[in-house]
């Protein structure tokens, strides 16, 4: 069973052949992946946020990190299917499971009539990178994994099964290649760009793939994840790591004239949909490949130095347990460099910290608990401080986004994501975020202009995002409530236009000639080991538990909103902090 991740269809069908009998031999499949994952397994499987889809083989085992952007309707497929040989009428059963083809060789043919087929259902996601998501972040996940640095060596793929002699022929993309793998890599580009075409052409643009990325210029791979158990537990904006295999058959696509009927066959409520909505839920798969998922979990978060996952080891838990001894140390370097960075300001630091470490933890009835909403005023326009702090910020938070707060910012994005009811798809807006994003929103650059209808919405959507935590997406008759969680921290120079929980008063106590070689010597001072406690214990206290003494509550209701109010210790681990709900106003 070597070969559990280069043919993991093999081995679930050779399973399926000696268990099927067995009512838990899906479980078995499923716990053997699982087991192989453990510890250094995981690092030998190719992922999607890291290598290009050319270099990754058809029907493989690989991983992707990703957001659930959308939800497609449930789907039929055939479970279980029965083939026929051609010449000697030999039968035999097949696993439909985690496929989108019947596996199917030219000697044989599908019986559709058979009593021994079986119809079963699957839920489709389609998942994006994660939005925002920091280059520290990316790079570590990356390097914790053996990269695959080569193209594969059966990119084109075809529905039978292939010979090792046709694999090999496809070792390179040359004039050597054979005259039927060049028709199908031709016919395969035809296709992509006549889907390209197509969709440019439509009114509504509501085929361009960006439209379902939430940010602007965001990059890496989109796909469609297959979901066989326990989809119910997902949900719109989830981050999930996904192992699952590989598909990236060109037949898939619908705008291929002459498509199979096998294809239409998996799924029989393709003939009920739109040739606008064929088109947006069946991209080509070499724009948007296909996993079927074997292992999938939703993050609670995206640091890679704190476990997570199935495939974390148990050194790697055993560190973060050490780790809790020195938080104290910790939280005062890191107060140290924050104060750096805003100038000498250490109560403005305070106040940053507990922003970054602030999470909603709970909610009453319409009421977020837990999250702090923070205004840093005072902050200059005429040196970029905001975009200076904004790039020390990203070294050690795991995701975020700078928001110029421009009039053409304003009046051209969409912020609140959107039904598309041409194509039954969700429209992504630069709002849907997953949980523990840093949204960093400069008020700084704002200039004299006329907000349109777009930005008044916008503005106002922003604004629930910072005191109720919630995105109220647009689904045209009607808008519907998503809960979020995400931290924002408004910068500007006199009290900001939008709502915070707190607003501090910048009072810098040095004044560098420029920012730019500041910001970066103080990033050059501190060490990447220093940088990665930072973001350990950043992420750490978002997640951890606490209690709060009935002496602090007591504390809690009698404290005043003035600017003399006490600093007030709130047991969260080993730290110091602040109440969540302050207001420190004026100074």
């Amino acid at each position: 069973m070597s070969d559990w991740s280069s043919a993991p269809l093999s081995l679930v069908q050779a399973v399926y052949a000696q268990c099927r009998t067995l009512p838990d031999w899906e479980k078995k499949v499923t716990d053997y992946f699982k087991e192989k994952l453990q510890d250094d397994g995981s690092r030998e499987v190719p992922s999607l946020n890291d290598a290009p889809l050319h270099y990754l083989r058809h029907g493989e085992l690989v991983h992707f990190r990703c957001m659930i952007q959308d939800m497609f309707d449930p789907e039929y497929y055939m479970g279980v299917y029965e083939t026929v040989e051609l010449s000697t009428g030999t039968r035999a059963l097949h696993l439909g499971k985690y496929r989108d083809v019947a596996d199917c060789t030219p000697q044989q043919e599908v019986d559709l009539h058979s009593s021994q087929t079986v119809t079963l259902e699957r839920q489709t996601f389609y998942c994006v990178p994660v939005p925002g998501e920091s280059l520290w972040v990316k790079e570590m996940y990356s390097n914790s994994r053996h990269t695959r640095t080569s193209p594969s060596t059966s990119y084109t793929p075809n529905r039978q099964k292939r010979s090792l002699e046709e694999e090999d022929d496809d070792v390179t993309h040359q004039d050597t290649q054979q005259a039927g793998d060049g028709r199908e890599k031709c016919k395969r580009l035809e296709t992509e760009q006549q889907w390209r075409c197509q969709t440019a052409e439509t009114p509504s643009g509501s085929q361009s793939l960006d439209r379902y990325f939430p940010l602007p210029g965001e990059k890496g791979p989109a796909c469609l994840v297959k979901v066989y158990e326990n989809w119910d537990g997902f949900k719109v904006n989830d981050v999930l790591e996904v192992y699952g295999v590989l598909c990236v058959e060109p037949a898939l696509s619908t705008l291929n004239e002459d498509r199979d009927p096998m294809s239409s066959l998996l799924d029989p409520a393709d003939m009920a949909e739109t040739l606008e909505e064929q088109r947006a839920h069946s991209p080509p798969t070499s724009l948007v490949p296909r996993i079927h998922a074997i292992v999938i979990q939703k993050l609670p978060h995206t640091n890679p130095l704190i476990p997570s996952s199935v495939s974390e080891s148990e050194a790697s838990k055993q560190s973060v347990s050490s780790f809790m001894s020195e938080l104290s140390s910790v939280r005062s370097d890191l107060l140290g460099f924050l104060t750096h960075a805003l100038l000498g300001d250490g109560l403005a630091a305070e106040y940053l910290i507990l922003h970054l470490i602030s999470t909603v933890y709970a909610r009453r009835d319409v009421l977020p608990l837990g999250k702090f909403s923070l205004n840093l005023s005072g902050c200059p326009r005429s040196c970029d401080f905001t975009q200076r702090l904004y790039s020390i910020l990203q070294q050690i938070v795991t995701a975020s986004h700078y928001l110029p707060m421009t009039i053409d910012t304003m009046n051209g994005l969409r912020f609140v994501p959107c039904k598309d009811y041409s194509t039954n798809r969700l429209v992504s807006g630069l709002l849907q975020l997953p949980a523990h994003t840093l949204l960093l929103v400069d008020e700084t650059v704002l200039e004299q202009g006329q907000l349109d209808t777009a930005g008044v919405r916008n503005l106002t959507a922003l604004g629930n995002v910072i005191t109720w935590q919630k995105v109220d997406y647009d689904f045209s008759y009607h808008q519907m409530e998503f809960p979020c969680n995400v931290n924002v921290l408004v910068t500007s120079e006199g009290r900001s236009l939008l709502p915070s929980d707190c607003q501090v008063h910048l009072k810098p106590q040095t004044c560098p000639p420029s920012l730019e070689p500041y910001m970066e010597a103080l990033l050059s001072a501190t060490l990447p080991a220093m940088l990665n406690k930072f973001r350990m214990y950043l992420s750490l206290l978002q997640l951890m538990d606490y209690t709060i003494t009935e002496e602090i509550t007591k504390i809690k209701g009698q404290r005043s909103s003035g600017p003399d109010w006490p600093r007030v210790p709130i047991c969260r681990g080993d730290w110091t902090a602040w109440p969540c709900t302050s207001v420190c106003r004026g100074r």
